[in-house]
């Protein structure tokens, strides 16, 4: 979740999560809201613990998310940005994942200000810009797993919605807790959860868990605590875990007017930069 630069200009400014436009803003080291209506009276501080129910809760639902061969998430995020002047703006957008297990993926991320579409195939990756008509393909090794990997060390890409295939592994965002509490039951959009509060180095983050057989992630709540504005990223997931499609689905077919780009090499650069 912390690394959210991406490394096309040709496609755009800044691919994040949710794409920032122009507007100046200061670094921020995390993807970090979703508007709390009732405050809990403030508690005496106390020493952190790391409460094995909610650790169970992390692993056991990281496990099931793992079993399901295919499944399809819409999600709706907001994502706050600091300015230069400490004021924090916020920027909303969807993101719809298709995943077929283990090597094919499509999804589509909307907000205000970005458009972005990735097809992987098994074969190639595709990253399209629609509002520009670029697009840019490369070879993709044969997992999911390993795409993410791959984009992330070559390309500085992070894949969209990629904690949902991490989580529970030492790569995803629960590794090196500092701190796990369960907070107690909750609902979201009609569905019955369980809520944990969690605490890292650099990050504060909640998750809402569906209760019952099905553990799936509802609400996901990040917070940045290394910048003192504590900017937030939310995210709330609605699943279908029979959805319909054809191979069609993770193939890019480029319209008429689509341009091919290159797509630039962020781990070559970073070596030719240090020579």
């Amino acid at each position: 979740m912390t690394r959210i630069v991406y490394g096309l200009a040709a496609l755009g400014v800044t691919i994040a999560v949710i794409g920032v436009g122009t507007v100046l803003t200061r670094p921020s080291p995390a993807t970090p809201s979703m508007a709390v209506n009732w405050v809990a009276p403030a508690a005496a501080a106390g020493p952190a613990t790391v409460a094995p129910e909610a650790t169970r809760a992390l692993n056991g639902m990281g496990a099931y998310l793992r079993t399901l061969k295919a499944f399809e998430v819409h999600a709706v995020m907001s994502r706050e940005q600091v300015m230069l002047d400490g004021q924090k703006v916020q920027f909303d957008g969807t993101a719809d994942l298709l995943v077929d297990r283990p090597n094919r993926l499509r999804l589509e991320q909307k907000s205000d200000r970005a458009d972005r579409r990735f097809f992987y195939d098994g074969k190639s990756f595709t990253l399209f810009a629609p509002r520009t008509s670029y697009y840019a393909t490369v070879a993709a090794p044969p997992t999911i797993g390993q795409l993410a990997d791959t984009l992330e060390a070559r390309f500085a890409i992070q894949l969209p919605l990629v904690d949902l295939f991490r989580w529970g592994t030492p790569e995803g965002i629960d590794g090196n807790l500092t701190s796990a509490n369960y907070i107690g039951p909750a609902n979201i959009d009609g569905v019955t959860c369980e809520q944990y509060a969690f605490r890292q180095a650099g990050l504060d983050w909640q998750i809402w868990i569906q209760s019952g057989d099905y553990k799936l992630p509802r609400k996901v709540v990040i917070t940045t605590t290394t910048d003192e504005a504590r900017p937030q990223y939310s995210a709330v997931y609605t699943w279908n875990l029979a959805p319909a499609f054809d191979d069609e689905a993770f193939t890019f077919v480029p319209t008429k007017d689509a341009h091919k780009i290159i797509l630039a090499d962020a781990a070559q650069a970073a070596k030719a930069g240090t020579k």
